[in-house]
């Protein structure tokens, strides 16, 4: 299994590798940079003339590398992350690259993450249940519920939050982690439930969108489990229905989902940055929307490639999940490894 893993890491290598050329490449595609919205700032805002604000603009390229050929930044900017682990310096931010992901990342991932818990727990629960009651009102509930889940928009549900929340409710403080007085204060339960205030329509709605695949496929799974051959000999031998479901049944279901996870996090990820760019908080989404808005490549280019890794990553968490939950997995992975 270590060595399955170790095989696993370093195939990852040169596929990061991979998807950071051509994400690079792609952000770098269109014309212009940070320099042209330096340019339009000093000319719309600073009253300059064009030739002033171009020769600004000029000098500001030359000086941060952006006039040099693309394949001359990319080998900078990855030999910058390999040697010295930096990862560029923001041009809007005016810090390093990864001063503005660790502000971001981490809050993003824990969004995600519970998001993540939210609509496994759930979404499994609800196949279940609707499976074991397959056609009954139950079903038919959780299939609508799916349903609306998988096809309305997650920005559409965020907009009718924020109205809902603004015009009725007469909320103010939507684009922020905290309330003002709670800014810089230390931690406490106040603060905790404070926190859960401004963020639960994020965790609600990417929760929302995320257990409707999970609760489809467990209870498709689930329904063709219930007829195969061992669990009817399960019933035969006078197990009770609970624990053929839960201890034959559900095992076996949950091999897809399992598989599922190697993808999951980033579209948890995306699912939390549509929510967040419609409430405005401080997480990678505005910033990945920001940046790519002024110019600033590294930001962009790293947030992408942290997205990338998060593919890979789960994929390997999903390889070993799936091992540990099915031994002839286990047992086939060590022999090919």
């Amino acid at each position: 299994m270590f060595r399955f893993l170790l095989v696993r890491i370093a195939s990852a290598i040169p596929v990061l590798f991979v998807l950071s050329v051509v994400t690079f490449a792609i952000i770098q595609a269109p014309p212009g940079d940070y320099s042209d919205y330096i340019r339009s700032q000093m000319i719309n805002q600073g009253g300059a003339s064009f030739e002033e604000a171009d020769a600004q603009a000029q000098a500001y390229r030359i000086a941060n590398g952006l006039d040099k050929p693309l394949p001359v930044q990319y080998v900078n900017w990855v030999t910058g992350i390999v040697t010295r682990g930096d990862f560029g310096h923001s041009l809007f931010y005016n810090k390093p690259v990864a001063e503005v992901v660790g502000e971001r990342l981490p809050r993003t991932l824990a969004l995600a993450l519970v998001c993540h818990i939210l609509a496994s727990v759930i979404g499994i629960t609800f196949g279940i249940l609707a499976a074991t009651r397959q056609y009954s009102w139950v079903d038919s509930l959780l299939s609508g519920i799916s349903f609306l889940g998988m096809t309305v928009p997650r920005f559409l549900m965020a907009l009718i939050i924020v109205y809902i929340m603004v015009f009725h409710f007469n909320v103010t403080e939507i684009n922020s982690f905290h309330s003002a007085r709670y800014g810089g204060a230390p931690w406490s339960w106040d603060k905790f439930v404070d926190l859960v205030k401004h963020v639960w329509p994020v965790i609600a709605i990417a929760t929302f969108g995320g257990l409707a695949y999970n609760m489809r496929v467990m209870r498709g799974n689930l329904l063709d489990t219930l007829n195969a051959q061992y669990v009817e000999t399960a019933r035969a031998k006078g197990l009770s229905e609970r624990a053929v479901i839960l201890r034959h049944a559900v095992p076996n279901a949950l091999h897809p989902l399992v598989m599922y996870q190697g993808v999951v996090l980033p579209y948890m990820l995306t699912g939390e940055i549509e929510t967040a760019i419609i409430f405005a908080l401080p997480t990678v989404g505005p910033a990945i929307v920001g940046s790519m808005w002024v110019g600033d490549v590294y930001v962009t280019a790293t947030f992408m490639l942290v997205l990338s890794a998060t593919l890979i990553v789960g994929n390997i968490i999903a390889d070993m999940l799936l091992a540990m939950l099915d031994p002839r997995v286990r047992l086939g992975g060590g022999a090919h490894a």
